[in-house]
């Protein structure tokens, strides 16, 4: 039987990244899980494309709003199942394993969340998003999301917005996003930038102000401005 599964990762100047992500894709395509890799790119003007190309991705490209480029790969996709996977995120060893368990129970899921930092705040960062999966159904983009083909498309997909189209997704599922019992690592990279409590408190503003009916284009046009 063919494998169900298409991996579709957004992508603007994520040259540094993307080949550790790649990397752990392998264990899908031994296991038969994956059945391609399509990158969707936002236009880098670093090795991203040519590093996608070299690892037999699909490719696309276009405008680089996280929710179209997204959209996008969904659209050329082939597989009966899509994992929507950030390129600074890393999946867990025994990722497939989760995953197949998932697709032979049916619905979305989400993995829980860890950042390539230690100490107490990367620890109750990641803690509270793992809560808000747990408990609001609310898992965002760099948690991996586990999606039916069928789901996705009844829902009409991820919006081509700019930010927050993970949410968007998270509510149009009706919260019904299983959370997976292994946990990703993503980049602290921003976190470390900007500060743990200044990046956390901004992103929770972001989604309370979303969740209150703001306009996602001025968000991230106000996220950019404070970043």
């Amino acid at each position: 039987m063919r494998a169900a599964l298409s991996v579709v990762i957004p992508t603007r100047n994520a040259g540094a990244s993307l080949p550790v992500c790649l990397a752990a894709l392998m264990e899908g395509l031994e296991a038969g899980v994956i059945r391609e890799l399509v990158v969707t790119d936002g236009g880098s003007g670093d090795a991203t494309v040519q590093i996608a190309d070299a690892a037999g991705a699909v490719i696309v490209q276009g405008a680089a709003t996280r929710g179209g480029q997204l959209r996008r790969g969904a659209q050329v996709a082939g597989g009966d199942w899509l994992l929507f996977l950030h390129a600074d995120t890393v999946l867990p060893v025994g990722w497939a394993g989760a995953v197949s368990a998932q697709m032979a129970l049916g619905g979305p899921a989400a993995f829980r969340l860890s950042f390539d930092a230690t100490g107490v705040m990367p620890g109750m960062v990641a803690g509270w998003a793992n809560l808000r999966s747990r408990v609001l159904g609310l898992p965002y983009g760099d948690q991996a999301l586990l999606i039916p083909r069928k789901e996705y498309e009844a829902v009409g997909g991820f919006a081509d917005i700019p930010l927050m189209e993970d949410v968007a997704m998270a509510r149009a599922l009706k919260g019904g996003i299983a959370l997976l019992p292994l946990a990703v690592t993503t980049s602290a990279a921003r976190y470390r930038r900007e500060g743990w409590l200044r990046r956390g408190a901004r992103n929770l503003w972001t989604l309370i102000r979303y969740l209150c009916g703001a306009d996602p284009v001025r968000l991230a046009e106000a996220y950019r401005r404070k970043g």
